[in-house]
């Protein structure tokens, strides 16, 4: 992991700020990225979206999903994770926060919002993080291709179905429309261009790996850009709302935090019933914990509004996100088998 990546915490926490002192100093430019939209999605945020999102879909080795047969108890924990408990009870997290506990302060549109939010990064499980986690616990890394090849081939037919389901269970309109234009923007197009480019990459030549290898080394900063740059823009879109609630950040980053260790140890447990190997175990309850919050970002963003509180949301679970994870895999690395060390 670079030192970029390692540090992506202050990156992102200095783009909060620059984010909001921007929105406030200069409000015109904001304004004019606001209007720029299309079918209810904004075009600026959805080339950053996609500029995220491609090199992750570029380095997954579709081909790898038929091993995953080698160790089926892996893949299942990280599917009944990601798909049948997680979205569940971050849904039922933000709720009890949102709808009870912080109901004094937080008023109700607010607060169907950030659930809203919430929900989007619970039921987006993550794609390209997923790989750092696996090199820093010593993961078994073909394996961690399968899982996440597995998961977004899920990710595609899933998303959308499951989203709407949970936005409605919590009496949120659903505009199915969006929801599904984003489905197919952010997940199934940038899957398609990524199978393409890693197809036109690995034609038979004697350097396709290092064509591959080269190419990701050169897009990959565009990853991260797009990501800053993202939250940059959020923030200086929603520096008026921060002003006038300071707290929201703290309050939703709370839930989010709570929930991420929570679903940590649930997995954690149940890879020591089902005997994973270390190697298999860390990673798998690694995916199930971390989210894929470009998309959470992106859809948010389509569904609510650049200025949504939804939105919001979605970007402080980037900011919860990577020091949290940090300190899951010191645990991983913590809890390894003395034998295995």
């Amino acid at each position: 992991m670079s030192i970029f990546e390692r540090w992506l915490s202050l990156w992102v926490g200095l783009a909060i700020v620059g984010g909001v002192a921007a929105g406030l100093l200069l409000p015109e430019p904001f304004a004019w990225i606001a209007q720029q939209s299309y079918a209810e999605v904004n075009l600026v945020i959805a080339a950053l979206i996609w500029a995220m999102i491609y090199p992750m879909m570029v380095q997954v080795d579709w081909a790898s999903v038929r091993q995953a047969s080698r160790e089926p108890k892996g893949l299942a924990l990280t599917l009944v994770v990601n798909w049948l408990i997680k979205p569940l009870t971050m849904a039922g997290i933000g709720m009890l926060f949102f709808d009870l506990i912080y109901a004094p302060w937080v008023d109700a549109k607010t607060a169907q919002e950030v659930i809203a939010g919430l929900i989007l990064l619970g039921v987006a499980p993550c794609t390209a993080m997923v790989f750092v986690w696996s090199q820093l616990v010593r993961g078994h890394a073909a394996y961690t291709v399968v899982q996440v090849s597995v998961n977004d081939l899920v990710l595609i037919v899933a998303f959308a179905p499951l989203t709407g389901f949970l936005l409605g269970v919590t009496d949120i309109v659903v505009p199915w429309r969006t929801l599904l234009i984003s489905t197919l923007l952010f997940v199934a197009l940038p899957l398609v261009a990524g199978v393409l480019t890693r197809l036109w990459l690995l034609k038979s030549r004697e350097d396709s790996g290092s064509r591959l290898q080269s190419f990701m080394q050169f897009i990959k900063p565009f990853s991260i850009l797009g990501l800053i740059l993202t939250v940059l823009i959020l923030f200086g879109l929603q520096a008026q709302t921060i002003l006038a609630q300071p707290l929201l950040i703290g309050l939703t980053a709370l839930p989010l935090v709570l929930q991420t260790y929570g679903i940590f140890l649930l997995s954690w447990l149940m890879a020591q019933r089902l005997r994973l190997a270390h190697e298999i175990a860390g990673p798998a309850c690694l995916i199930g914990t971390s989210n894929f919050f470009e998309l959470a970002v992106a859809v948010a963003i389509s569904l609510f509004g650049l200025q949504s509180a939804a939105a919001l949301a979605t970007v402080v679970g980037v900011l919860v996100e990577v020091p949290v994870m940090l300190t899951l895999v010191a645990l991983v690395n913590r809890w390894r088998p003395v034998h295995q060390v």
